[in-house]
C-alpha cells in the first residue's frame, strides 16, 4: 500500500467532514466522477462513504481522503495515469 503523505499532495480542504469534502468537490469543480469505496488511487485504497467522488482539473485528481482519528482531507495530486485509468473505467 502506498503512502499518500510522501507523495506531497497539496491539501484544498482538511479536518473537515466526509459530506462536507464531498459536496467541497462536487461545487468546485466540473469534471466528477464518483467511485465505490475500494476504489484504489495512487496505489491506496479510498475508504469513505458511498459514493466517493474523484475530480480532474488539467493534469490533477482532487479526492477526499479518510484519514481514521483525523477526518477528511480532499487533496489535489497530479496524475496523468490516474486520470486516463479513471476514465476509462467510466
Amino acid at each position: 500500500m502506498g503512502c499518500i503523505e510522501l507523495m506531497k499532495p497539496e491539501i484544498l480542504l482538511s479536518d473537515t467532514s466526509f459530506k462536507e469534502g464531498r459536496e467541497f468537490i462536487r461545487r468546485n469543480f466540473r469534471e466528477v466522477y464518483e467511485v465505490e469505496p475500494g476504489y484504489k488511487l495512487f496505489d491506496v485504497y479510498l475508504i469513505g462513504v458511498s459514493p466517493i467522488p474523484i475530480a480532474i482539473e488539467d493534469e490533477s485528481v482532487i479526492f477526499p481522503y479518510v484519514k481514521p482519528c483525523r477526518g477528511t482531507f480532499v487533496l489535489k495530486m497530479e496524475g496523468k495515469e490516474e486520470i486516463e485509468l479513471l476514465r476509462r473505467s467510466k
